[in-house]
């Protein structure tokens, strides 16, 4: 039987920020997102590439298929994170 862990932030308290991350990011990629549910836009993500996600179990779902879903999700949402750290190191810089 397996386990499914709960995800912890590193930084505590940081849930709503890492939401509005995703809500903004997901926008600018072009999905549509309930900002009091931005984890939902997986499911839109998962339709546009074919993946047949579905809420509750997945467990047919192949690791790759999992990915080809989280991969454009994460991978916007680092980018954008990037973005903001290089700018804060600018800001920092200039004064």
């Amino acid at each position: 039987m397996s386990r499914r862990s709960r995800r912890r932030h590193v930084v505590e308290g940081a849930e709503k920020g890492l939401e509005a991350i995703k809500t903004e990011v997901m926008r600018r990629e072009g999905y549509s997102v309930d900002p009091a549910r931005p984890d939902d836009v997986k499911y839109e993500v998962a339709q546009s590439l074919g993946v047949p996600l579905k809420a509750g179990n997945n467990g047919r779902l192949t690791t790759e298929e999992a990915g080809r879903v989280g991969g454009p999700i994460g991978g916007a949402m680092v980018r954008e994170m990037v973005k903001m750290a290089k700018e804060q190191l600018v800001r920092n810089r200039s004064r």
